[in-house]
């Protein structure tokens, strides 16, 4: 009996352990969530087999009906404060779009179908959005935008533009707005890590890998 009682002990501490999470908490349109990139991947290399990775898209303005070049002089200050704390390329010619929409839903949208198609390939289809938006101007609210980073994964496009046009996904992805709230999250980008269901802020805005892979050992140290 003790040796039965052990074992199942023992299944209960690593069902625990693997709920351990990294949350990163973004949107793909979120300038500074696009400068943070290099340095999430460094994190997330470093807790490779300690930390399971959830994507949560947060919703920095979704359903927003502000044109780009109404928001020409505000994008452009933020798109040059962070290629000056990242060196990330950005591409300016987009903020002279006078009928497009800056609307971080579809990017979000597109984000949670990738997820259910190929969940382990969301992480590489959320970078690749990012630089389609801010290096290459892609209108993000076109599925064909998302076409060439589809194509480079592997993942059927027909499939895609299914899910992503559809009533459905349009919902689920308002549960990761809700998700973000619940977490307390209302800047991106923002990482937390959730410990034996504990969740801790590590992170919160533009910051560099070392500093927050040492926030994190803290916490797993404890």
């Amino acid at each position: 009996m003790k040796i039965v009682i052990s074992v199942i002990l023992i299944g209960l501490s690593i069902s625990v352990m693997g709920q351990n999470k990294l949350i990163y908490v973004g949107d793909p349109m979120c300038s500074w969530c696009y400068g943070f990139g290099p340095e999430l991947a460094e994190v997330v290399e470093t807790q490779q087999g300690k930390l399971e990775l959830e994507l949560v898209m947060g919703g920095l303005r979704p359903y927003n009906k502000e044109t780009m070049i109404d928001l020409k002089s505000f994008l452009t200050h933020h798109w040059e404060d962070v290629y000056k704390a990242s060196g990330q390329p950005f591409s300016y010619d987009i903020l002279d779009e006078a009928e497009l929409a800056y609307d971080t839903e579809p990017p979000c949208r597109a984000t949670v179908v990738v997820r259910a198609l190929a969940p382990e390939k969301e992480l590489a289809f959320f970078k690749s959005a990012q630089t389609a938006f801010y290096k290459e101007n892609k209108k993000m609210n076109n599925s064909e935008s998302y076409h060439a980073i589809l194509n480079a994964l592997d993942l059927d496009t027909a499939a895609f533009d299914r899910l992503f046009y559809s009533n459905e996904y349009k919902t689920k992805v308002k549960k990761d707005f809700e998700r973000a709230k619940l977490l307390g999250v209302s800047s991106f980008p923002t990482l937390l890590v959730e410990i034996d269901g504990k969740v801790t802020k590590v992170a919160r805005g533009y910051a560099k890998a070392a500093e927050v892979n040492q926030n994190i050992a803290q916490l797993l140290s404890k």
